[in-house]
């Protein structure tokens, strides 16, 4: 599988391609900046380029922006990623004197990306931070992956489900974006206040 990683160049992009990498994927990191790209592909051992560059001839999209550039980004890329599946991992946060919270009060960031491509759009790995991925082993959580379209949904199962330890678990409709961006802010929550850095594992599934 071909895997552009849209914003390969931050924290959690440039984690999930060294981890690809090793799994054997063909990975490519993109940037608006074409040379930052290929400066920071060359250090992981992958492909890499401008964003609009690497996304055409992908398999599958991963748009890992920060989520403030999320929307803007997909919108500048409609018509370079085409029909092309997109993953959107990211959630909108505020963060507020009392704690985190989520960013939107209606719908989800995903699902709005969703009105600006050709493309279908899945939603997860929400809950997977870079430092999951950077580790020695697996993350022991769940990966949740939702999305409207069958077959997108169904390339964002099989990525998830080699970058965790658990399962990767189908959890509806892109809708449902709107609960894993949610429980991002739950779970920084938890982090800040317990001094830990959780993950989430659903239970009682076989």
């Amino acid at each position: 599988m071909k895997v552009a990683i849209v914003g390969g160049t931050g924290n959690f992009g440039r984690a999930l391609a060294r981890r690809l990498h090793l799994l054997g994927e063909e990975v490519h990191i993109g940037s608006r900046d074409a040379q930052r790209g290929n400066e920071r592909a060359l250090e992981l051992g992958v492909e890499g380029g401008s964003n609009d560059e690497v996304v055409r001839g992908a398999d599958l999209v991963v748009l890992a922006t920060k989520s403030n550039a999320a929307l803007e980004t997909g919108a500048e890329l409609a018509d370079a990623i085409g029909e092309t599946p997109v993953l959107c991992v990211a959630s909108d946060l505020r963060f507020t004197d009392t704690g985190i919270v989520p960013g939107l009060e209606e719908g989800s960031l995903a699902e709005t990306l969703a009105s600006l491509l050709h493309a279908p759009v899945a939603s997860g790995l929400q809950t997977v931070s870079a430092i999951d991925l950077s580790g020695s082993e697996l993350p022991d959580q769940d990966a949740l992956i939702c999305g409207d379209d069958p077959a997108a949904k169904t390339l964002a199962l099989e990525l998830a489900g080699r970058l965790v330890g658990g399962r990767a678990i189908d959890c509806g409709p892109l809708a449902n974006s709107r609960a894993l961006e949610g429980m991002t802010a739950v779970i920084l929550n938890a982090n800040k206040q317990l001094g830990v850095h959780a993950g989430l594992r659903l239970t009682g599934l076989p």
